[in-house]
Order: structure tokens, then C-alpha cells, then sequence
């Protein structure tokens, strides 16, 4: 630290990446408006819990709780502090797997979304996360494609390809999966020079 007020001394960046002034507080305050934004029209809001895609059931915006009742109906309200909530908790899994993206609100926003779909330990334990740490920003944002499609024991009807996997399951590419990868990885490459 300089005693000289007119000396501003700042910690070095990583290359590669676009920075917001005021650090990570801020970033993530961006990142979350950012990633809720986003996850509105990906979710979609349905007031009544139902089953997903992957037979869980589901409600508001695709808030989980495998102890839902199906047919129950959630507020507006109560839908949109859910997904803030569920959307910060995803947000600070991103940030304690892959701190490199803390002070960048795109790239922490896309793969906050990215979370929200997959889970943190799919998150932090994938490609993206693995090329985020080793400060490959432009590859941990292009490696969210990889996650377009649903493991079952059955093909899923209409999935855009089907592949039989070595232990006999199905890998169903969806095209609302792939569809919102590609938007997720355009809000993070914002965040990459």
C-alpha cells in the first residue's frame, strides 16, 4: 500500500478477462440480476408443481423439491423470491468452485444459469470449471455446451439426437437444452477481451 493518496495500488488480473470496478461484491450484485434475468424465460414460471423432464418434481421457476406435492400452487411472489434465492445460493457455489470468475458479473452470470440447470457438482467438477481455473475464460465458456442433452434409462421422445451410453442408458439431446446453452455461453463470453 502506498502512502502517497495520489498512488492507487491494485492487485494484478489475470489476462483475458474484463473486470468490474469495486470487485467481487459488485460483480456478483451485477451477476445476479444478470443470471435472474436470464433464468426467467429459460425456467419459465409455472405456478403449479409438476414433473420435469427428468420426472422431479418441479415448481415456480424450476425451483426442485423432490417432496412437492404435484398440483400445488405457488404465488407470484413466492415464485420470484425463490428464484432470487435459489439463484444467489448457485451463484455463490460458482464463486466458491471458480473464485478466477468472481469479478466478472457476464461470465459469473452465464455460468450461475449454467449451475442453476446442472447442479454444483456437475458445475464443479466440469470442463468449464477445470478451464475457468486455469484462467482459460474464453474455453470454460465455450465447454457449456456439453451440457444440452439428459441421461436415461429411456430415450427421450422428440430429444434432437439419441446415443446409447457403454452402460446401457440413453444420452437425449433436447433442444431447449441446447438452445439455452448456446444464450448461456453468449452471456459469458460478454466477459472475455
Amino acid at each position: 500500500m502506498s502512502d502517497n493518496p495520489e498512488i492507487v495500488v491494485t492487485a494484478r488480473k489475470p489476462a483475458g478477462i474484463k473486470h468490474v470496478a469495486g470487485g467481487g461484491a459488485s460483480a456478483a450484485v451485477i451477476a445476479l440480476a444478470l443470471a435472474v434475468t436470464g433464468l426467467k424465460p429459460d425456467e419459465g414460471k409455472r405456478n403449479v408443481t409438476y414433473l420435469d423432464i427428468a420426472n422431479l418434481p418441479t415448481y415456480c421457476y424450476g425451483h426442485m423439491d423432490r417432496k412437492a406435492k404435484v398440483g400445488t400452487f405457488h404465488s407470484d411472489k413466492e415464485c420470484d423470491a425463490l428464484l432470487t434465492t435459489d439463484a444467489k445460493a448457485k451463484e455463490q457455489a460458482v464463486m466458491r468452485c471458480t473464485p478466477q470468475i468472481a469479478d466478472n458479473p457476464y461470465m459469473l452470470a452465464g455460468a450461475t444459469r449454467l449451475t442453476f440447470n446442472i447442479g454444483e457438482a456437475n458445475y464443479c467438477t466440469s470442463g468449464s470449471a477445470r478451464f475457468f481455473r486455469a484462467s482459460q475464460f474464453k474455453l470454460g465458456c465455450q465447454a457449456f455446451a456439453g451440457w444440452d442433452g439428459v441421461i436415461g434409462k429411456t430415450p427421450i421422445k422428440g430429444a434432437m439426437s439419441v446415443r446409447r451410453l457403454k452402460d446401457g442408458r440413453y444420452f437425449s439431446e433436447i433442444r431447449g437444452l441446447h438452445d439455452r446453452r448456446q444464450r448461456e455461453i453468449a452471456q459469458c463470453l460478454q466477459g472475455v477481451k
